[in-house]
């Protein structure tokens, strides 16, 4: 009897875990550029509810996810910062499709610091003595906060209080816990749920920085590519448009 029930236990167990890898496997893995994560987030909530296909977002540096997916890493659909990672991953032969921009960002300096006078002036003074940006060697936006500095003739001379944060997502950990006494991040970021209305920020004149055109690839290690392929056309309707216009994007029609 006990036997029985011992056996009866372990198949019990063995389909429970077989259902749970069955679900795991049939998700959507989004490998995306942090500065997306909040727009993602309100993206593919929008997709399951219309679809019921669940997805799994993969956050990083988007040139963190380029040497992940050039490694083998398991992705369906790879969100980049800009069009130079999506490339790379198509040069490097491991996309279905040339890279497409789906939108342009926008770079935001924010402080959580009530007593600090938020615009470049105030980056030099004594007062503040740590700027956060992402690192631009693996971010967009950290390249772009860096030609800002660089077009004010700011670089040089604040090299001492510049923090790199591995990505957007990292450098709004160090403004919003005040690790930082400011930072440049993504207009997204700032007008996500969690941070809207939290601390001050002004928009950086788009003259001053790249352009922030946003590419997106299917990659070719995808598991299900029918699948990848209606999340990617998902990407470009009306009604995802929509989210990324709520989040500071700038659309191309």
């Amino acid at each position: 009897m006990r036997l029985g029930i011992r056996v009866c236990g372990i198949l019990f167990c063995w389909i429970l875990f077989l259902g749970c890898s069955q679900k795991e496997s049939d998700k959507l893995r989004i490998a995306t550029a942090a500065n997306m994560q909040f727009a993602m987030e309100a993206i593919t909530e929008k997709y399951t509810q219309k679809t019921g296909i669940d997805c799994e977002l993969i956050i990083g540096s988007s040139g963190k996810l380029t040497s992940q997916i050039v490694g083998g890493a398991p992705y369906d659909i790879f969100l980049a910062a800009n069009m130079k990672y999506p490339e790379a991953v198509y040069n490097s032969g491991l996309a279905l499709n040339a890279p497409k921009v789906y939108a342009s960002g926008k770079l935001v300096l924010w402080s959580m610091e009530p007593n600090i006078a938020v615009n470049i002036t105030s980056l030099s003074s004594p007062e503040i003595t740590n700027i956060a940006l992402a690192n631009p060697k693996t971010a967009p936006y950290g390249v772009a906060a860096a030609e800002v500095l660089q077009n004010y003739g700011l670089l040089e001379a604040l090299s001492d209080k510049l923090v790199y944060g591995e990505s957007i997502a990292q450098t709004n950990q160090f403004i919003s816990s005040k690790a930082v006494q400011i930072g440049f991040t993504s207009l997204s970021a700032v007008l996500s749920p969690t941070i809207r209305n939290k601390g001050t920020w002004i928009a950086i004149a788009p003259e001053l920085y790249t352009p922030i055109h946003q590419g997106v690839v299917l990659v070719k290690q995808a598991k299900d590519p029918k699948k990848a392929q209606e999340f990617y056309n998902y990407l470009f309707s009306s009604e995802a448009k929509e989210i990324l216009k709520e989040f500071g994007y700038l659309l191309y029609e």
